[in-house]
């Protein structure tokens, strides 16, 4: 089979995306992408959401904290970022998505946007609502252990 010529070829933009979520969430990129999907399909239907081809093309998560490289059809990158801002929980766990930015190649992509891999994470004891707490720690932010799950605070929380 032959290659269709350069003009005829899909165009395709790039989309540096940070993951935030909680420390115990664990998923993986065929489970971020499956969401991604429907996300988009909820918002624009079935036609409109093939039409813009997202694919999940570089995916890391680690701790809480993570970024992807999004693959979309030249001209759909606004409804991408749409169908982004829908995206608000992966097989259960909260999670929160920023687009960096845009690029047209994925190197460019992850030049500009993700250089320097995810956040730092630490682990400490804080005290919180009168105990002493194990937190993982995403300056200047904390996830503090609590029977119920995860609490979010900063240092003035703390």
């Amino acid at each position: 089979m032959k290659h269709l010529p350069k003009h005829l070829q899909p165009r395709w933009r790039y989309l540096a995306v940070g993951i935030e979520t909680w420390p115990d969430a664990e998923f993986d990129r065929g489970a971020f992408q499956r969401h991604l999907w429907y996300a988009a399909q909820n918002l624009l239907g079935e036609a409109a959401s093939a039409a813009m081809d997202l694919r999940v093309l570089r995916f890391e998560l680690a701790s809480g904290a993570g970024q992807a490289v999004v693959q979309v059809r030249r001209g759909e990158v606004e409804r991408a970022r749409a169908a982004l801002a829908c995206l608000d929980a992966v097989d259960g766990a909260p999670v929160g998505v920023r687009v960096r930015g845009a690029s047209g190649t994925v190197r460019a992509c992850e030049e500009k946007y993700i250089r320097d891999g995810p956040e730092a994470v630490a682990e400490r004891t804080v005290a919180f609502e009168d105990d002493q707490r194990t937190a993982v720690v995403r300056s200047p932010r904390y996830d503090v252990a609590t029977p119920d799950g995860f609490a979010g605070a900063t240092t003035l929380d703390i």
